[in-house]
Formats: structure tokens, sequence, C-alpha cells
């Protein structure tokens, strides 16, 4: 009788140790994880983000890098083009470098506390804390959630997160339609907490000249960005202004045809930048063909339901040729293509919309006109309009991207 009790005794603590040895149910996970982000002070991952919003998938290598309190940066490099842009927040404010082009936005902004981002650990954990009807599932060497999809895009209506048992960093990232299509996916191939960076790690003067060395931003020498030379227009090394060249105030208020996203020749033009710019393009088939040579057009491939094109002509930015297209029909809206020479940094005012492949910036007021202005494959985009939502932008900026131009 007594052995029989000493071997109950026994089963007794082995399923006790095994219990607390055991996985952890969904609760426990969570609970951990608004731990971990209560102790955040830093993390740097790597890896590669697959965008399916496209005609063809698109492939991008993604560096983030974080330092509490509210330092982040943000590189996005496509490999297949070798161009690299980058997001970049520090205490002189937020800024969306494209390096290759010295090409710099610089305002004021809470990002990303008011936007999600799908490669950003504190935006993933706070989708499975905040989603009360969370689904959990256990793999081998991960925990899964499956938790609703809170970003800027309303078509991204769920996501799958994998987080590494031993330390709960991330592994994988699925971000699907309403249909369950899969439109973005990100694997880390690399994540560490309590990164050491170097002091300047975040500073803009330093990202802009030293974009292309492979060990930034953790320890490449001063020396060896000074070698690359200075940006034309940048700040200072301590984030404050220097010599802007190029430098564009914010959009004044539109009257008019501008106001109703309809543009009229010769009148103050749509699609600028943090200032409106006079078009002063004559519509002849022969100089939209010789803007047309000079940089291609790229033609959105997604157009809104009831909304058909209108027009197509060349205008002047500037000194700059550029291409108008002009939609009309549920919603109104003129997108400006062009192509600049010169080397620019721009301060505005706005609010940054995450495209996925790049960053965009939109000015404007937000029940009046509103511009969306990004850069990619070396090409300036300025779509204005006073109706579109958020996701439609979303929608049409993105089906650029991968489009050759004709």
């Amino acid at each position: 009788m007594r052995r029989v009790t000493w071997m109950l005794a026994i089963v007794m603590c082995v399923a006790l140790v095994a219990a607390g040895c055991g996985t952890r149910n969904a609760e426990q996970v969570v609970k951990d994880l608004d731990h971990v982000i209560g102790k955040l002070d830093s993390y740097q991952g790597s890896g590669t983000m697959t965008l399916q919003t496209g005609q063809q998938a698109q492939e991008y290598s993604v560096d983030v890098s974080y330092q509490n309190p509210h330092y982040y940066r943000i590189a996005l490099t496509n490999e297949a083009k070798d161009i690299t842009q980058i997001v970049l927040r520090n205490d002189e404010g937020v800024f969306v470098l494209t390096p290759h082009l010295n090409k710099m936005f610089r305002f004021q902004s809470d990002w990303p506390e008011n936007s999600g981002q799908v490669y950003l650990y504190q935006s993933l954990v706070q989708s499975i804390v905040m989603d009360n009807e969370r689904q959990f599932a256990e793999e081998k060497d991960a925990y899964v959630f499956d938790v609703a999809a809170n970003y800027q895009n309303g078509l991204l209506a769920r996501q799958k997160i994998w987080l590494n048992k031993k330390d709960y960093a991330p592994k994988q990232v699925q971000v699907a339609d309403e249909n369950n299509n899969v439109m973005v996916s990100v694997k880390f191939t690399q994540f560490e907490f309590g990164k050491k960076f170097d002091k300047d790690s975040f500073d803009m003067q330093r990202n802009m000249t030293s974009w292309n060395l492979q060990t930034m931003p953790t320890s490449v020498k001063a020396a060896d960005a000074g070698k690359l030379g200075a940006v034309n227009g940048a700040t200072t090394p301590s984030g404050t202004k220097g010599t802007e060249t190029g430098k564009e105030t914010p959009a004044a208020k539109p009257t008019g045809a501008a106001a109703t996203g309809t543009p009229s020749t010769g009148s103050t033009a749509q699609g600028t930048t943090g200032a409106q710019h006079q078009q002063q393009g004559t519509p002849t088939d022969k100089a939209t063909a010789a803007a047309a040579q000079s940089f291609g057009i790229v033609e959105p491939s997604y157009v809104p339901q009831g909304v058909k094109k209108q027009e197509l002509k060349e205008v002047k930015l500037g000194e700059e040729k550029a291409i108008l297209f002009r939609y009309s029909g549920t919603y109104n809206y003129t997108l400006v293509e062009s192509m600049p020479q010169a080397k620019t940094v721009t301060s505005l005012n706005g609010t940054i919309l995450d495209l996925g492949y790049t960053i965009g910036v939109v000015t404007g007021e937000e029940k009046g006109l509103r511009t969306l202005t990004w850069t990619y494959d070396g090409m300036d985009y300025r779509l204005s309009t006073g109706d579109l939502s958020p996701t439609e932008m979303i929608r049409i900026a993105q089906s650029v991207q991968g489009q050759v131009g004709k």
C-alpha cells in the first residue's frame, strides 16, 4: 500500500513538472508579450517582404531598427532595381529618404504610433494584444496567432503572425484580404532584441551618405561615410536644417477647379508636393510623345469602378516636363508623373501612407483636396483628389509598381 502511495506521488510530481514546462496557452503568451513590450529597449531585424498587390509578386529586403523611446529606421530595398528607400524617425521629426536620388521629405509626425506597419514588432504585438477574438495555434518552434489586420490599406483583413517560442521574436507574417488571399508576407531571417547602435545610426545625414554600405547602420565608420560626400541641401548631423536646395513650402488651400480635383489649362495644377506649381503644357500629341520618350509613361493598371481616363497631356512642373492623367466618374483625380533632374530637400506638413513597396506622403486637407506623393524607380508621382478614400489611393499607387514605362 505504501509502495502504491509513493508511486502515485511520483506520477503526480512528474505531471506537475511537465505541466510547468509544457506549452503555454494564448492568455499566457499575450501576458508575456505585454511584458516584453513594456520593457522593450531596442531591436534590429531583417528579412524579405513579398507583395502580391500588383500584376506580379515583388520582393523587397527589409531592415528594421528601433531604439527606445522613439527612434526608428526602416530600409526597403528592391534588389532587382538596386533601389533603397529609408524611413527615419529621430528627435528632429520623420524623414522619408531616397538616398540614390538625394531626395528627402521631412515633416513632423507621431508615426508610427498612428499607423501599423507589418515589419514593426510593436505593431504586430499590439494587433495580438488588442484582438479579443484572436485565434491561437502552436507549431514545433513557434506560437501562431491569427488576428485582425489593422493597417491603412482597408483591403487587408486578417494576418497570421509566427513568434519564436524562446523569446517571442517574429519569424513570419502573412497578411490576407477578406477572401483569404495573402497580399503581403514578411519572413524574418534575423531578429535581435537589445541591439546596441552607434550614436548616429538614426541620423539623417549619415543615412543619406552611407545607405549603400552593407554594414549600415550599426558598424560603419564616420570616415567611410564621409568618403561618399555630403548631400546637397541635407540637414546637419544633429538633424537641424542646413541650406535646402529646392525647398518647397506647404500647399496653399486650392480654389476653383483645383478644389474639385479637375485641372484646367493655365490654372494652378494639382499633384504637387508641398507646393503648387504652374502647369503650362500644350496637350499636343507631339509634345506628349516627346515627354513619354524622355522617361516613359507609367499608366496605373487599376482604375476604380465607374471611373474613366479622360485626358493625357504634357504639363510643366517648374522647369521639369511631366505627364498628367485625368480621371473622372465615381471618383475624380489626377496623376502627375515626372522624372526630376534636380536633387531636392522638401519640408512639408503631411502624414505617411504605407504603400507596401514604398512610403508615400499625404498633404492637404482631410475633407478637401489631398495629394499623395511618392517616388519609385526614379519617378515622382503625385496623386491628387478630393474624394478618393485612402484605400483607393493606395490601390492606384500600388498599381504602378512593376509597370514598365511605355
